[in-house]
């Protein structure tokens, strides 16, 4: 964006909201794990730097980052070079002698790539003033794969142990954990993995939020639509005919599957064709890629005390319009264990809370909330149903809300209209009159 439009207003009124809108996602990731997977046509193309750069963003935000890189296309330039054959079996490159030198030049050269990349702090340039520290290591042991449908893949190795605490105390301390596809043994062997698997078993083990495969072809499509959102169960039946499959993620999407089942609660493919794709995906709801996932989308829970912050943001716009009664923090720490959330992809997009009056055997529902960009879609409707359910369990005979602006969706929902008098005489007592809330009641 240059200068002539930093001046437009609104130019700036959509940076401002562009702002507003990724401060949830924000507050929701920094501090947990994240892998991001690179194969290594993306990390040579044109477009890497780019990456780099939004790679530096989501560190100087608190993502603790482990990356983790691919580097095929190198290997085979390598070994054209070397006139060496490269040979496959099952998709996994067959790795002897001549080839692991080949291998081990080509780690080398991307493993310095990165590194150089992720070290920049030009001035004027989206890097400038990063300090980021880079640590790579032997934090794989691997041992050899074996024999396969009869094919010996020599120094082509599978995982054996990760070290855990190593990678956790350089996250720990700050750094940038840039991981190879290499395995050491412990009698000094070196063994050739796979990009995909170390991607996928790094992350379980690290007990990752999200592993990310960005990669430079084209995502997983339906009638040529962009699939969205895809379960384990689905991404199976596409395995089954994985010639519809780009390459890339015939290799990617097993893996994927495995980290899901083994407990990594998102899993991401983008195309780094798309500039920017890693912020959009992470930073807004519509994304640019597919996101895999074991369990539903979105759950709802009890509130505990470290979602205050989340609550007050939903709630908080509604109290300054005047459609919710302003409730300061103190109170809503007080009160936190009569509300639920509902939890999107770890982002807390809706609120409600059931206040019981038990001599009258009735429970206020209170501080409905939606996030803007998740309204119209249900959200609302599913906190009052559960809302519902606690107040069964809780031996009510019926719930009652206040409202001064949604009364045509409490209507639409069961409630009838009643009089002030018709409250439970607690909260007659507090009733604000200069407020002239609407009394909506339902029996259960």
């Amino acid at each position: 964006m240059d200068s002539l439009e930093l001046t437009s207003p609104t130019a700036l009124r959509t940076f401002v909201q562009g702002i507003r809108a990724a401060a949830p996602y924000i507050y929701a990731f920094r501090g947990n794990t994240f892998v991001i997977a690179l194969d290594g046509e993306v990390v040579a193309s044109e477009k890497f730097i780019g990456i780099i750069h939004d790679l530096n963003l989501l560190h100087s935000l608190g993502f603790r980052l482990i990356v983790v890189h691919g580097m095929r296309p190198q290997i085979e330039a390598i070994l054209a070079q070397q006139n060496i054959e490269s040979r496959f079996a099952n998709g996994v490159r067959v790795t002897d002698a001549d080839t692991m030198d080949c291998v081990l030049e080509a780690a080398g050269q991307v493993r310095s790539r990165i590194e150089a990349l992720l070290s920049l702090g030009l001035a004027n340039s989206p890097m400038a003033g990063a300090r980021n520290r880079i640590s790579s290591g032997n934090y794989l042991t691997a041992k050899p794969l074996g024999v396969i449908d009869g094919q010996d893949m020599q120094l082509t190795g599978t995982i054996r142990r990760i070290d855990r605490e190593a990678i956790q105390q350089r996250l720990d301390d700050g750094d940038i954990v840039l991981i190879s596809p290499l395995g050491y043994s412990p009698t000094g062997e070196i063994f050739n993995l796979t990009m995909e698997v170390v991607a996928a078993r790094v992350a379980i083990r690290l007990e990752a939020l999200k592993l990310i495969f960005l990669f430079g072809g084209d995502g997983l499509r339906k009638d040529k639509k962009r699939i969205d959102t895809i379960s384990t169960d689905e991404a199976e039946t596409l395995l089954k005919k994985p010639r519809r499959l780009p390459e890339a993620l015939r290799l990617y999407l097993p893996q994927a599957i495995y980290a899901s089942r083994g407990g990594v609660p998102r899993v991401h493919f983008l195309s780094s064709r798309r500039d920017g794709a890693l912020l959009i995906e992470l930073f807004t709801r519509q994304g640019v890629g597919t996101m895999l996932s074991h369990r539903s989308l979105e759950a709802v829970r009890a509130a505990d005390i470290d979602d205050i912050g989340s609550i007050l943001a939903l709630i908080e716009p509604l109290e300054t319009e005047g459609i919710l009664v302003r409730r300061s923090r103190e109170r809503l720490e007080a009160e936190i264990e009569q509300f639920i959330v509902i939890e999107y992809d770890n982002l807390i997009i809706g609120c409600a809370a059931l206040a019981p009056f038990v001599d009258e055997n009735v429970g206020e529902m209170a501080a409905l909330a939606v996030h803007p960009e998740f309204q119209r879609e249900g959200y609302g409707e599913m906190l009052l149903h559960h809302i519902e359910g606690w107040a069964r369990k809780l031996n009510l005979e019926a719930i009652f809300a206040l409202t001064t602006h949604t009364a045509h969706w409490f209507v639409e929902r069961g409630f009838r209209q009643v009089p002030v008098s018709q409250l439970p005489l607690k909260k007659q007592v507090l009733y604000n009159y200069q407020r002239n809330s609407l009394v909506y009641w339902k029996k259960l």
